[in-house]
């Protein structure tokens, strides 16, 4: 029985691999459906953009009708982000910042008093919180990995969304393997978005949200640095979206999900730019400009909660010696502070754009963003790209 199990388990992330792989290939996003965006995007328009970053997924789809619970619908998932990648243990400066704290960022104590993020953010469900956590030590025990001190000791970034309205959240469904998987598979280059890892169930003003990404480079006379932001979207409300400056959600009205905003989203952002954990931390706050741009006031019953690193200065928590850092004057972040905002603003339409539309535990569905309805309301507005 037990290999059965696991040959199942293997032929379930293979199969998943192949797909999410041909998606992030072949699914439209939204500047291919004439959305426009300020801003000059990177290479994938992703996260990945900044050099050394991985993301992984593990997607858990099985079951419907009824809910059962432990049983089932299963809409539920993992997403890791590895910012020096998976074969990395140098620890990167980093920051956090909550906008509203109806949600949960594990290990953030220790990351504003150290500065230092040291191994993956991990994203998920609300209540895979603590099995993610013991999942990523276990990971890297497994891989012999100390920190830069020798201790065995580790205090991992895990946060989430609640996927209760589609999916069987009490039936604990994402196991240690699930993200091992999601670890071992993350990778650069483009990256799945939509109904994938811990996006899976989740949703986004009312129609199906998840993971979204997008990135922004900055031009010479700025440096040249790369910012890059992944999102975790499944907050707002229907009639507050808004997309271009476009009230789409006013436009587009139909099957609302909850008609209130009781959502969440976890925000990574990523740069290549020499920055101090102060810098970041006014980094990871722009990231609620971005959100202001597509229609969230951050309701009471949302969990808005940002993290943001940086890739420069290697070996910074060396835990020996003097070490020569490298900074950016507090002047010259504004270009950087706008990257933010807009990466944050595109990331969270292109996870609407990628998602599909998904029926859950009872029934409940959430319908995905008519993609040509919304060129339809761009159009009326003159605000159609192409």
């Amino acid at each position: 029985m037990m290999q059965f199990r696991a040959l199942r388990f293997l032929t379930v992330l293979v199969f998943e691999l192949a797909v999410t792989l041909s998606f992030a290939q072949s699914k439209p996003r939204a500047r291919d459906l004439g959305v426009p965006f300020d801003g000059t995007p990177g290479t994938n328009n992703a996260i990945t953009d900044v050099k050394g970053v991985e993301v992984g997924h593990t997607t858990l789809i099985s079951g419907s009708g009824k809910l059962k619970v432990g049983e089932g619908p299963v809409r539920t998932g993992v997403t890791a982000v590895v910012p020096r990648g998976k074969d990395s243990t140098d620890a990167v400066f980093g920051a956090w910042f909550t906008l509203n704290g109806n949600g949960e960022m594990t290990g953030t104590t220790w990351l504003e008093d150290s500065g230092f993020l040291d191994g993956p953010i991990m994203i998920t469900n609300t209540h895979s919180v603590g099995v993610v956590r013991d999942a990523v030590i276990a990971w890297k025990v497994k891989r012999g990995e100390t920190d830069m001190e020798g201790y065995w000791w580790s205090l991992p970034v895990v946060a989430e969304t609640w996927d209760g309205f589609l999916n069987d959240i009490n039936g604990f469904h994402v196991k240690p393997e699930h993200v091992f998987h999601a670890l071992d598979s993350a990778h650069g280059g483009p990256v799945e978005e939509g109904n994938v890892g811990g996006g899976t169930g989740m949703i986004c003003n009312e129609f199906k949200g998840g993971i979204g990404t997008a990135s922004r480079l900055l031009d010479a006379k700025a440096g040249g640095y790369t910012v890059g932001v992944l999102v975790q979207c499944n907050y707002g409300r229907r009639a507050e979206l808004r997309i271009a400056g476009v009230p789409v959600g006013k436009e587009i009205p139909e099957h609302p999900a909850y008609g209130e905003d009781v959502g969440s989203i976890i925000i990574v952002v990523a740069t290549d730019a020499p920055l101090i954990p102060t810098q970041l931390k006014r980094i990871a706050r722009r990231a609620s400009l971005g959100l202001g741009r597509d229609g969230s006031y951050s309701g009471d019953g949302s969990g808005d909660i940002f993290v943001a690193f940086s890739t420069a200065n290697p070996g910074a928590a060396s835990p020996k010696g003097v070490h020569d850092l490298k900074m950016l004057p507090n002047d010259s972040l504004d270009p950087l502070f706008l990257a933010t905002v807009q990466a944050t603003e595109e990331a969270v339409v292109n996870a609407m754009i990628a998602a599909e539309t998904m029926t859950g535990i009872d029934g409940h569905t959430a319908i995905a963003l008519p993609h040509d309805r919304l060129r339809e309301v761009l159009k009326k507005y003159n605000r159609l790209a192409k």
